[in-house]
């Protein structure tokens, strides 16, 4: 992917869907993580040449960070779930709240992605205790599916994944 899509600038995106929910709802259901992640991917397969095998390919990726987001999104507030393109990949967006220590230990606009020399952390899709466990989720994530994925702050008291995945599937 080239550096155009990399940036966490979303006005050179078109938007595709946008889906809105308090936090204490989509905290209510466990399985409101699959429900999402379907709808997502399924927008995120719409164009392509294969719509139900490149959605499956991207709904993987976007459950873990969903069910990462169910886990986190603790405190009130909105979760967002917004999927975008343009021509040089797809970007799907996942904002939550959170408590401000994790805001802390992860808002650093760290990122992860594919072009960077990685090998498979182990461990890395274990249940999440400690920031070094996200590290290593989305090290594998992004070493896996070919993505580039940040996480930024958003707001006062909240926590954005930007996870751009390139329009042909292929694990790595």
């Amino acid at each position: 992917m080239e550096e155009e899509a990399l940036t966490s600038d979303d006005s050179a995106f078109a938007p595709m869907v946008a889906l809105e929910m308090d936090a204490a709802v989509f905290n209510s259901d466990w399985k409101l993580c699959d429900v999402i992640t379907e709808y997502l991917s399924d927008i995120v397969g719409q164009g392509h040449s294969d719509p139900a095998r490149y959605s499956n390919f991207v709904s993987v990726a976007a459950n873990e960070l969903i069910e990462l987001a169910f886990r986190s999104a603790l405190i009130p507030g909105s979760c967002n779930f917004s999927v975008f393109r343009n021509s040089k990949c797809n970007r799907m967006i996942i904002a939550f709240p959170c408590d401000d220590a994790l805001r802390e230990a992860y808002a650093g606009s760290k990122s992860w992605s594919s072009n960077e020399p990685r090998r498979l952390v182990d461990g890395g899709f274990n249940s999440l205790t400690s920031p070094i466990d996200l590290t290593d989720l989305v090290t594998n994530l992004a070493t896996i599916f070919g993505a580039h994925i940040q996480i930024e702050g958003d707001g006062a008291s909240g926590i954005r994944f930007v996870a751009d995945f390139s329009p042909a599937e292929g694990f790595h």
